[in-house]
């Protein structure tokens, strides 16, 4: 049911805010595409993900993010071997842009995420969700006017006791629209 509501709220603010802003000088809409490696409690974990964005102004904008598990890992506990996948993944997040040459940015960004779980032990399968504040910095190449390379790190903090924070770097490529 969050992973729903979350996913309406995006949905919701790229259909009201991206075209409003897409309009403006010096701002732009975005996308990303790339791998995502997460790392939490021992587990080695990957998706795919996808962004986005708009720039409000040249230093400031917003962007969803959505991504979908592709690598699960198996951990130990206490001797016991299982299974753990992030199924999906939804964020927001507002992000400041500190451009530092033409065709390099800094970036910073806060927000906050669901994420749907799942875990096989014993044979047994079961999901679940847990909602986090994520915060993190990145930097992205321009190699053209429309066409770059993104990467970032960012901090999963998990509010549900069940799930161990994390920590995500990404690597996508960036296309300004």
């Amino acid at each position: 049911m969050k992973t729903l509501m979350m996913s309406a709220t995006l949905a919701a603010l790229s259909v009201a805010v991206v075209p409003a802003f897409a309009q403006a000088q010096d701002t732009g809409v975005y996308g990303t595409l790339g791998y995502a490696g997460s790392r939490a409690d021992g587990a080695d974990t990957g998706a795919i993900q996808g962004r986005l964005g708009t720039k409000l102004t040249p230093h400031f904008g917003v962007e969803g993010e959505l991504s979908g598990g592709v690598k699960d890992d198996n951990i130990d506990t206490n001797g016991v071997r299982s299974s753990i996948e992030q199924t999906h993944s939804a964020a927001a997040y507002a992000v400041g842009f500190l451009p530092v040459t033409p065709n390099i940015d800094l970036l910073a960004r806060v927000g906050y995420g669901n994420t749907q779980f799942k875990q096989t032990l014993g044979g047994v399968e079961s999901k679940f969700d847990a909602d986090s504040v994520n915060y993190g910095v990145g930097a992205q190449y321009k190699v053209d006017d429309k066409n770059g390379v993104r990467v970032d790190y960012t901090r999963q903090q998990f509010r549900d006791n069940d799930a161990a924070d994390a920590n995500v770097v990404s690597v996508g490529y960036a296309r300004k629209f």
